[in-house]
């Protein structure tokens, strides 16, 4: 015999209006969107933390960077921070908004990029590899990659500008120390000892403006023609 409990519970389980009751037909995807997928934040990660995302290097995060431009910019844009892609080179990188510029080029600051000059010495070397890169590239193509110079290639091109100083010891020293330099820049690769060449990254041909560095060798050009005067 049927009690009471038992006929209320089956009616309860035939009513279309409280078969769902406290239910819900949210998937784990649609819970989980909210959250930043994990492949981006791997990118914007590494974005901060080097500055860059080169395809040859890090072809995973790179790709990432590409196909998840719009969510890192978004990702990126409370930070005062652009997220640039040269797609011919496969490099990504980081600059900050033009808006922290205002009038003066030369007084930005960012609470998360520090600021690092290069010497005369270094931006002398940076126009030389710049050179090599640009040459390069016109002879093997755009984004075509392994620009490789020999120490010994470079290392006359700096004493035409910076003088001889006599000792070859002390010339190598100085090359290697600037390369050093750069590297942490991420301009140039470690040198390898074995081959004793460097390899020139694809960066070099967005840290400067090309008429400047032509005004620079020019500049060192008329020091070395004058007799090596010391400038500022």
């Amino acid at each position: 015999m049927e009690n009471l409990f038992d006929k209320r519970a089956a009616e309860k389980q035939n009513d279309p209006d409280t078969t769902n009751e406290g239910q819900t037909d949210t998937t784990p995807t649609e819970a989980d969107s909210g959250y930043t997928a994990r492949e981006v934040k791997g990118a914007v990660q590494e974005l901060l933390r080097s500055g860059l995302l080169e395809a040859e290097r890090k072809p995973n995060l790179y790709r990432t960077a590409l196909t998840h431009r719009d969510a890192i910019a978004a990702i990126l844009e409370p930070l005062d921070l652009l997220l640039r892609i040269d797609d011919v080179r496969g490099l990504a990188f980081l600059t900050v908004t033009e808006a922290l510029f205002g009038d003066e080029l030369e007084q930005w600051s960012h609470p998360l990029v520090r600021r690092q000059r290069l010497t005369l010495e270094q931006s002398l070397l940076v126009a030389i590899l710049r050179q090599q890169y640009i040459a390069h590239e016109q002879e093997a193509g755009a984004g075509a990659g392994d620009a490789v110079v020999e120490l010994e290639e470079l290392l006359p091109q700096l004493q035409v500008y910076l003088g001889d100083s006599g000792s070859e010891m002390k010339e190598q020293k100085r090359l290697r120390s600037l390369l050093e330099a750069l590297r942490g820049h991420g301009i140039v690769s470690e040198v390898d000892e074995r081959e004793q060449k460097v390899k020139i990254r694809p960066l070099i041909t967005h840290l400067a403006n090309p008429e400047s560095l032509q005004s620079l060798l020019h500049h060192f050009r008329t020091l070395a023609a004058g007799g090596g005067d010391e400038c500022e």
